[in-house]
């Protein structure tokens, strides 16, 4: 047993005195738990101990927690570790993981001494992770009350909680809010207690989404009023209440079986929004109550939802009723009803037919009758029979009908109407048409949707009339209500994908609700900063919603969407699309107002609430406002002979019927309007009426705030979706709250606990001693040095801003850790210094203990010792002394422990009294706890007693439901027949789908026919929509003509009864009716003209079509024209082709000549190394025969003959030679020749080429030209037609018009007047001159516009002239330097020939030199290093000269674009110019037009004046006479005074008269004023005419100088235009023939190479020959000189002529090596080019795509198209070309491999060779062995004469072996030369196909700028077309001129009828459908006199509006 509980919820700040003294309710709670129940305490109190726990205090300060977005938790806690600019590390403490994540995305954390707070507004960091954590934290923790602030957030638990009982409510009663844990009761408990005390209203506002709670909250508020402030009755017993509490509870079970229903979210979700009122009296007790409902969701009762339910009551009525009530209702099963969408639909855990019991018994509770339950039940079958009428559609027409009348029958019989009378007002509804009503047949839709209003009409007013009825039985008119308490139950913010009026309505009732709690809870807060001493600005937060309520509810300038839905419903023809589309004009720049973004946007448009972006669809808003039923129903239901059918339907005049529904689509009359309009009321203007009253009465209420939240939608327990829970926080206000929260300062502390808590942080900032805490205080925010800003100090309290508190917090944690620190640092250094000197005196201790032990062994074996020791214990005289000493010492020690002892003995008798005196405290305490225990037995025993009846009950219940399921065995049998029967039913189905099959095949056929006609009908309704433009026109007209007739009837019926009386003015009459009779001629004679105009148009309209066909006709002659130049265009291409296959067939033949060249020059080379062999051969044999001088007679003799061979082969050689030289000169001057006339052929072809393109062009823009022209005709023509076709329409009208005047003349001739008819001529006359004015002046202000456009336009010529002049002069400038670098380049070239050409005769000499000796080799070879020299710096020459032609290919290039774009300026600035032109000519002929209409109106305006001054006169005289009559009428009435004086009764009639005349006085000088200002304003307007008129003429002049000077300024910037392009022409031309010299140029350098490296062919054979010849002569020389000895010299020379062959044979690998290098560089090349072809086909797709997503655009992306298109074509061809350059490179990649295989094959030759070689050496060898016997004979003989000679020629030889060795360096590095000028012949070739690619891109630009061209010419057909428009307006703006006149004229007759009688002083009435009049009552009659201007008269011709009853 507990006495003072200890909570667990009890932490700082909360106060456990209010809970030691209560012991009533721990008892309670014991009880609770000793009986095996759950423990409340759980649900509502929080462990605190949980949350001061030191460790996670430490945790949050040293990880620096903080809450980052998460996708899955809503936000996660994460710990800062790094930042980085503005993002930041942070790391999960879920899982560790780290990510970057943005500063502003980051929210701080609260201190864990803020988690799971009562009240969230306390918490130190607000935003929405914090309140999201506390809520979910509190939730997990089954806590689901929370405060935050104002509000009580509820979390729907999904489960019941022990925390609702009567215990609970007792435990709340009279307690104060901050005193209990966050509840309901407290909520209501401190209403109640604000009510008693402060006498003031309260109210308890819950809202939220459905299945939040709303309803639950509500009951348990009533549960606990009902109890705390029940009746005196009831005061006795509080477990039962008194009747009236009784009664309020047993209201909610009818509310909610009527107005409830499962839906998705919710099984018991309420579909109406309720204001329960409960009134009490002086004392606090209840006296009455009134419930007010919102917004039932009446639709529900016709159709739902899948998965959900109607009303409650159907279920509970077809499953609850017995048999009896069954027949009397008529009931059938679930599945029969097509209302019940979804048939039967069971709520776990509930049953319909126990439900139903009870909702029967709460009404006998609440006092129904049985008739009344009776009455009710069947209004509810009445409502499901409705949904069983069928209808079907008739075959030949539209109209529906009934097959089956048995339903209807049914539902007539319920509801007790006439079946006939029913179905005739269904399917034949009586409207009415003006004055007459009309049977109009009714389609099958109309018919469903008529009937299905009638169900929820029905429905909706049975629920209107409950709710009266309770509230009927809840008032109590006994005890007056002193204040009250009311309990607002409504849904919340509500934001769908597409939201409905319904949702509209909603989310205002939301907004205002705010509004009121964002006002309270500030001005709350401001309250305590007031209290509290505080400097504050007040702000009224609830000013935040306004714009948002303005644009609903605002009633004018401008309207709100809730006007506009309700004006939009007073027009007929008004739909949803009108009304969005006025909405978005009136509201279309409102700040909280969006218009859908894109056109796909389902939404109509979107209005930004407080809780988000909300989407509104208008589909049916005007039905729904309207809520329109069928009248003729709607009227026999009020005839109903069922007296509380007739009673819900009393009200059948406010409804709209189905005439206003069918005038909004059919007719335009609108009448039935007119006569219902005072009545008529929309749902909109109901709705706003009741939210209006709803929010004053909260206004002036104390309101507490109830927010519901639905944890998750799957109705789990202990589940929180986070997002969710977000949403309804945002659409329920909370973080709303939490804002404004945060705009003041909501965290406060008593001074007492700051100074307690925060005092560490400054430890000297208050001094020792009592301090004030105010003082305090205000030190330590001194010492702290915070900002003023954020904190305030009050009386009390010191005031902080958000996220103070808990940087305070943190500083104080951090404080807190230092000191703990620096304590732990010197508890360790205390321990560690106590350490060391206990260490310090060990060792001095041990250094002791060894010297002692070292004395000891030094002494120990010493006599003496020994005898001291042995001595001195027998001298016990010395120890005495001590041993006294030791005795007194133990004699004080005893005598201290006795007093302490003593002491202690005192002590523990003190204790033991204390004890006893708390041991009789227990034991009384002890004995009180009996007693209760007692008690609390009593208790257990009286529960016992109650369960022992409740288990009776049970039994009973038990026994019941045996007696059911006995019933219900019965119902399974009839279940089981009813089967079988629809087995049998089902069977005749089948047959009955056979016969629909068949039925099905004919409908089929049907359709197909349906479907042929309805093209056809297709067809008609496209020629007849034009027609329905101008019917539509002649409506309004018609419109506006039967109104002013329904207004002249009833005038006419006035004028009836006044001629009656007034006989006199037959006279009158019959001069006005000649006066209409004139008026008639006159409106013949305008007849007439209009007809002279018709056949005027009809004349122009010829001319138009005999122009389009000569235009037509020239169109097929430039077509034929055209076709001719495209034929010949085709036969130049076809010669073009030829002539390309004969320049082919030509090159082809070249290279087969080129090819013999080579072979021949081949030929002759070895031919001359033949010769020089044999010369050699020769030369030798001489010198052997001179040297040897045995020249015998046989030796000459062979010495003869072979000379003779010799020159016989010498002479041959020079034949070959000569023959072979002439073949070459004659190819060579054949190539030429063949060459020149190719190139002539080409470039004749390239010229015919060019102008056939020209003239293609021209032809081309001629065509489109004439095309545009032929455009424009036909739409003129069109045009032209369809003004024909108005104006016979109109001339039709007029007909019919006059006709009708006639008629009205005749009948009302009366109200013709002359004078007024002429004023209002005037007026309109004036008006139009106006007009005019105002047309001027547009006219100038777009003259002026167009002035300034040319000006502008002419300013940027000027500047693209200087651009273009600046940039000619740098190509100027560029060409200049390029051809002095052409001409240094050419100096070059000259000289490099002239130096070729030397060099050349320096060969030829040399040449002979060697012939002649072989010592001027050395010469040779100096020359030839010259040579090589000289070829490197031509070679270097050559790319300097390349890189040139590089440049000024591109110069030329950029030339050429810059070319281009100077010819599409020109050409824009051509189209520029004669767009000027043609606008200019338009100007004249406008104004021409304007003069002559200035001529008519001044003429007009002459003619007016002259009548106006008539009409002065005329009214002068009209005003004379009604003086005159004025005095007579006065004179009369004095002689009444004089012989009726004596008269009392008669004295008032008098008066009356004296009144009568001075109102007459009052309206003639008012009619005299208006005369007055009628002239001034002529005058005015006169003046205004005139100064028109002169600046009209200083336009013109001014006009036509600008006209002047714009001729000359374009005549001048033509020829500038033409200058420019004659320069133009010049500088591409002379390029051009640049161009060509430097490509001869570069053809001669070609050739001139070609020429230098055969001649180095020719050196390199030459060179070879020599070599050859020089190794043959060394081998002789060794062989005469060293004879069979050198055999190993000759070996050796083989091994090097064999080395020499691998030499060669590497160097052939090396070239074998490049040529591979080179195949790579071609494959790169081959691999880039495939890229650029993939990159082209990307670009080819990408364009695709982009013209495949473009498709579905406007007409203008067509062109884009088309463009793009081009784009692609230009690309594929691109490809193809880089496909023909893959080919190429294909070709040359064979061409190298050829050559591998060449230079393999020339490697097995010389192989070969060199085996031919060592054949040759052994030959040699048998010679050598053969000459040996001869040299041995001449070895004597020439000895001597050859020592000299060989050793010189041994020298020589050395030295041509070392030239020989330098040659073949030489030789190598001419190679390398020849690769390099390969490859630049290559680049040069890749360059030639470049040149190629960019004249194809220069062909695509110029097809670009021809697509351009046309663009341009289709704008100016757009301008043009808009030229044609707005003629159109002007004429349309000329027509509704004419048509103001007539309506002038008719007011004109108006007012003359006026004057007229006021003339005669008779009775007046005149009456006028115009709006804004006042009225001047004279004799009973009204005079209706105009406020507005003369402008309002002709101000909307055609508004479609019908006049409105005044």
């Amino acid at each position: 047993m507990r006495l003072e509980p200890q909570r667990p919820g009890l932490g700082a700040g909360a106060n456990e005195n209010h809970f030691r003294g209560s012991c009533s309710w721990i008892l309670l709670f014991t009880m609770a738990q000793r009986s095996g129940l759950e423990d409340p305490e759980r649900y509502l109190f929080v462990d605190r101990a949980v949350i001061y726990n030191p460790a996670t205090q430490a945790d949050w300060t040293a990880k620096k927690l903080v809450w980052i977005p998460s996708e899955r938790h809503g936000f996660e806690a994460a710990s800062i570790k790094e930042e980085r600019g503005d993002e930041v590390m942070v790391e999960l403490a879920e899982n560790g993981k780290k990510a970057m994540v943005n500063k502003d995305d980051i929210q701080k954390m609260n201190p864990p001494k803020f988690s799971k707070v009562e009240d969230m507004a306390e918490l130190t960091c607000l935003n929405e992770a914090s309140v999201l954590h506390n809520l979910k934290d509190r939730y997990y923790s089954g806590l689901i009350y929370t405060y935050s602030g104002l509000f009580c957030v509820v979390i729907n638990p999904y489960k019941n909680l022990p925390i609702y009982s009567e215990n609970i409510i007792e435990m709340y009663r009279g307690k104060k809010r901050h005193e209990m844990p966050p509840h309901i009761y407290a909520i209501s408990e401190s209403a109640y207690r604000c009510m008693l005390q402060d006498r003031e209203d309260q109210s308890i506002l819950c809202t939220g989404e459905s299945g939040a709670g709303k309803t639950e909250n509500t009951k348990k508020v009533i549960q606990y009023l009902a109890h705390v402030a029940s009746s005196h009755k009831g005061r006795k017993d509080h477990n039962i209440p008194g009747e009236l509490e009784r009664q309020l509870l047993q209201a909610n079970p009818i509310l909610e079986s009527f107005g409830n229903a499962k839906t998705v979210k919710n099984d018991n979700s309420s579909r109406f929004g309720k204001f329960i009122r409960i009134n009490f009296d002086v004392t606090g007790y209840i006296v009455g109550a009134n419930i007010e409902t919102y917004l039932l969701e009446k639709s529900r009762a016709v159709r739902q939802a899948k998965d959900e339910r109607t009303f409650h009551i159907f279920y509970q009525l077809l499953s609850g009723a017995g048999e009896h009530l069954k027949s009397d209702l008529l009931l059938e099963g679930f599945n029969n009803y097509r209302f019940l969408s979804n048939g039967y639909i069971p709520i776990p855990g509930q049953q319909d037919k126990d439900n139903f019991q009870e909702t029967m018994e709460a009404m006998h509770i609440m006092g129904f009758s049985h008739e009344e339950i009776l009455s009710m039940l069947k209004v509810v079958s009445s409502v499901l029979q409705f949904g069983n009428i069928s209808f079907k559609k008739e075959r030949n027409t539209d109209q529906a009908s009934m097959p089956e009348n048995t339903v209807a029958q049914k539902l007539c019989h319920l509801l007790g109407m006439n079946v006939m009378e029913f179905t005739r007002a269904i399917l034949t509804p009586r409207i009415k048409v003006g004055r007459d009503y009309v049977q109009k047949a009714q389609t099958k839709e109309q018919a469903d949707f008529a009937v299905e209003a009638l169900a929820k009409a029905t429905y909706e007013r049975l629920f209107r009339w409950l709710v009266h009825r309770i509230n009927k039985a809840l008032d109590r008119t006994k005890r007056q209500g002193a204040s009250f308490i009311g309990i607002l139950d409504i849904a919340g913010f509500e934001i769908f994908e597409l939201n409905s009026f319904e949702q509209l309505c909603i989310n205002y009732t939301n907004e205002k609700l705010q509004q009121l709690f964002n006002h309270t809870m500030f001005i709350l807060e401001q309250e305590e900063y007031q209290r509290e001493g505080i400097e504050w600005n007040f702000i009224d937060f609830g000013l935040d919603l306004q714009p948002c309520i303005d644009l609903i509810e605002r009633p004018a300038n401008p309207p709100g969407v809730l006007a506009l839905l309700d004006e939009e419903c007073w027009f007929p023809k008004a739909t949803d699309k009108t009304f969005v589309e006025k909405l978005v004009q009136e509201q279309g720049s409102h700040s909280k107002f969006q218009k859908p973004r894109q056109l796909k946007d389902k939404a109509d448009f979107c209005i930004i609430h407080y809780a988000g972006k909300v989407d509104y669809k208008a589909d049916e808003w005007l039905m729904k406002n309207m809520d329109p039923l069928n009248d003729n129903v709607a009227t026999l239901l009020h005839q109903s002979s069922d007296r509380f059918v007739a009673e819900l339907w009393k009200d059948v005049d406010r409804i709209v019927g189905l005439d206003q529904v069918t005038g909004m689509t059919e007719t335009a009359f609108g009448s039935a309007y007119k006569t219902k309009k005072g009545m008529f009321r929309t749902v909109g203007q109901l709705y706003k009426e009741s939210l209006t009253k709803l929010m004053a009465t909260l206004r002036n209420t104390n309101p507490n705030f109830v927010r519901c939240i639905i944890p998750n939608h799957e109705k789990r327990a202990g589940k929180l979706d986070p997002h969710l829970v977000l949403d309804q926080l945002r659409c329920n206000g909370v973080l709303e709250g939490i804002r404004i929260c945060r705009q003041g300062f909501p965290n406060r502390i008593v001074f007492q606990e700051f100074r307690q808590r925060y005092e560490i942080l400054t430890p000297n900032a208050i001094p020792k001693g009592f301090m004030d805490g105010k003082q305090a205080c205000e030190r330590m925010i001194r010492a702290l040095e915070l900002d003023p800003n954020l904190y305030r100090i009050g009386q009390s309290k010191i005031f902080f801003r958000a996220g103070v508190l808990a940087h305070l917090e943190e500083e104080r944690d951090l404080k807190i850790t230092d000191i703990i620190i620096f304590f732990q640092a010197v508890c360790r250094g205390y321990l560690a210094r106590k350490a060391f000197a206990k260490k310090q005196q060990q060792l001095s201790a041990l250094k002791v203990l060894q010297r002692n032990c070292a004395a000891y062994l030094k002494l120990r074996h010493w006599q003496w010792w020994r005898v001291f020791t042995k001595v001195k214990p027998l001298l016990q005289v010395t120890r005495q002394e001590e041993e006294l000493q030791a005795k007194d010492e133990e004699l004080l020690k005893v005598k201290e422990k006795q007093t302490k002892v003593e002491g202690e003995l005192e002590e523990m008798e003190r204790k033991h009294q204390q004890l006893l005196e708390e041991k009789n405290i227990l034991a009384e305490q002890l004995q009180a706890e009996t007693e209760l225990f007692a008690e609390a037995e009593e208790m257990r025993a009286r529960l016992a007693a109650k369960k022992q009846e409740l288990e009776e009950i049970l039994h009973d219940l038990e026994s019941r439901v045996e007696e059911e399921e006995e019933r219900n065995q019965i119902l399974q049998n009839e279940k089981k027949k009813m089967q079988a029967h629809i087995q049998d039913l089902e069977e005749q189905l089948d047959e009955e789908e056979g016969a629909r099959q068949k039925l099905q095949l004919e409908k089929v056929t049907a359709e197909a026919k349906i479907k042929k006609m309805e093209e056809e009908i297709l067809l008609l309704e496209d020629q007849n929509s034009k027609f329905i433009k101008e019917k539509k026109l002649m409506e309004d007209r018609i419109a506006e003509c039967s109104s002013q007739l329904a207004e002249e009837e009833e005038k006419a019926k006035n004028l009836a009864k006044i001629r009656n009386k007034q006989e006199v003015m037959i006279t009158d009459l019959e001069e006005r009716l000649k006066k209409e009779e004139k008026t008639r001629q006159e409106l013949e004679k305008a007849k007439r003209k209009l007809d002279g105009e018709t056949t005027d148009l009809q004349d122009q309209i010829a001319e138009l079509q005999a122009q389009i066909d000569e235009l037509k006709i020239q169109l097929a002659k430039k077509e034929e024209e055209l076709q001719g130049a495209l034929a010949r265009g085709d036969d130049e291409t076809l010669h073009k082709n030829n002539a390309l296959k004969v320049v082919r067939e030509l090159q082809a033949q070249i290279a087969e000549l080129q090819e013999d060249f080579e072979s021949e020059k081949a030929s002759r080379n070895k031919a001359e190394k033949q010769k020089r062999d044999l010369s050699e051969e020769l030369e030798a044999l001489k010198t052997e025969l001179e040297d040897t001088l045995d020249t015998t007679a046989a030796q000459q003799e062979l010495r003869t003959k072979r000379e003779q061979e010799v020159a016989e082969l010498k002479k041959a050689l020079e034949e070959e030679t000569k023959n072979h030289e002439a073949q070459i000169q004659d190819m060579r001057q054949r190539h030429a020749t063949a060459l020149e006339e190719l190139s002539e052929q080409l470039e004749q072809a390239k010229r015919f080429k060019a102008n056939l393109e020209k003239n293609k062009q021209g032809l081309e823009t001629d065509n489109k030209e004439l095309a545009c022209e032929v455009k424009v005709l036909q739409q003129v023509k069109a045009e032209s037609e369809h003004k024909r076709k108005k104006l016979d329409a109109q001339v039709q009208e007029l007909h019919a018009k006059v006709s009708e005047g006639d008629r009205l003349r005749v009948e009302l001739a009366e109200k013709a007047n002359k004078l007024q008819n002429e004023l209002d001529n005037v007026s309109t006359l004036l008006e139009e001159a106006e007009k005019k004015g105002i047309k001027f002046a547009k006219d100038a202000s777009s003259l002026e516009s167009q002035l300034q456009d040319t000006q502008e336009l002419l300013q940027e010529e000027t500047r693209q002239k200087l651009n273009l002049s600046s940039r000619i002069r740098q190509l100027e400038e560029e060409k200049n330097s390029l051809q002095e670098q052409q001409e240094e380049e050419e100096e070059a070239r000259k000289n490099l020939e002239k130096q070729v050409l030397a060099l050349q005769s320096q060969l030829t000499d040399t040449k002979k030199k060697v012939d002649d000796d072989l010592g001027t080799i050395e010469s040779l070879e100096e020359a030839k290093k010259k040579l090589l020299k000289d070829v490197e710096a031509l070679s270097q020459r050559l790319e300097e000269k390349a890189l040139a032609y590089d440049k000024l290919e591109k110069t030329k290039n950029r030339l050429q674009q810059e070319l281009d774009d100077l010819m599409v300026d020109l050409d824009h600035q051509r189209q520029i110019v004669s767009n000027l032109e043609k606008k200019q000519k338009k100007f004249d002929q406008l104004l021409a037009e304007e003069k002559n209409i200035s001529a008519r109106y001044a003429e007009e305006r002459d003619r007016a004046e002259a009548e106006a001054r008539e009409k002065e006169t005329k009214a002068l005289s009209l005003a004379r006479a009604l003086e005159e009559a004025l005095e007579a009428k006065e004179e009369f009435e004095r002689q009444n005074k004089q012989l009726r004086a004596d008269m009392e009764d008669l004295m008032s009639s008098k008066d009356d008269v004296g009144k009568n005349v001075h109102e007459l006085e009052k309206s003639k000088r008012a009619l005299e004023q208006q005369v007055e200002e009628m002239r001034t304003q002529l005058e005015e307007l006169e003046d205004e005419l005139q100064a028109t008129e002169d600046a009209k003429l200083r336009l013109e002049v001014n006009m036509q100088a600008m006209k002047a000077q714009f001729e000359r300024d374009l005549q001048t910037r033509d020829e500038q235009n033409e200058e420019k392009k004659r320069l133009l022409i010049k500088q591409v031309r002379e390029l051009e023939a640049e161009l060509e010299d430097e490509r001869k140029q570069r053809a001669l350098a070609v050739a001139a190479k070609k020429k230098m490296e055969i001649d180095l062919k020719d050196l390199e054979a030459q060179i070879e020959a020599a070599n050859k010849a020089r190794d043959e002569v060394i081998k002789q020389l060794r062989k005469l000189q060293a004879q069979m000895k050198d055999y190993q010299r000759e070996l050796e020379e083989a091994r090097a002529s064999r080395d020499e062959i691998f030499a060669q044979s590497k160097e052939s690998e090396k070239k074998l090596k490049s040529l591979e290098a080179e195949i790579l560089q071609l494959q790169e090349e081959l691999a880039s080019s495939e890229r650029a072809r993939r990159h082209a086909e990307q670009e080819r797709d990408e364009l695709a795509d982009e013209i495949a997503n473009s498709a579905s655009g406007k007409s203008a992306l067509l062109d884009e198209k088309r463009r793009l298109e081009a784009r692609i074509a230009q690309l594929e061809e691109e490809l193809e070309e880089e496909q023909s350059n893959m080919e190429l490179l294909n070709d040359r990649f064979r061409k190298t491999t050829l050559q591998v295989d060449t230079l393999n094959a020339e490697l097995a030759a010389e192989r070969s060779a060199a085996q031919k070689s060592d054949n040759a050496r052994q030959q040699l060898e048998r010679q050598n062995k053969e000459l040996k016997a001869k040299l041995q004979e001449l070895e004597g003989a020439v000895k001597s004469k050859f020592k000299a000679t060989i050793s010189a020629l041994e020298a020589k030889i050395g030295q041509l072996e070392e030239q020989l060795e330098q040659e073949a360096k030489e030789r190598a590095a001419a190679n390398k030369l020849v690769r390099r000028t390969e490859k630049k012949l290559k680049e040069i070739f890749m360059q030639v196909e470049d040149e190629r690619r960019h004249a194809d891109q220069y062909k695509e630009q110029m097809e670009k700028a021809n697509a351009r061209m046309k663009q341009l010419k289709r704008q100016l057909e757009e301008a043009e077309e808009e030229a044609t428009r707005a003629n159109a307006s002007r004429r349309k703006l000329q027509r509704e001129l004419d048509d103001a006149t007539e309506a002038n004229e008719g007011l004109s007759r108006e007012v003359s009828t006026l004057k007229n009688r006021l003339r005669r002083g008779g009775p007046i009435s005149f009456s006028s459908s115009r709006s804004g009049r006042r009225q001047l009552h004279i004799e009973g009659a009204s005079l209706e006199l105009s406020d507005d201007d003369t402008e309002s008269k002709t101000s909307d011709v055609n508004e479609t509006q019908p006049p409105q009853s005044e």
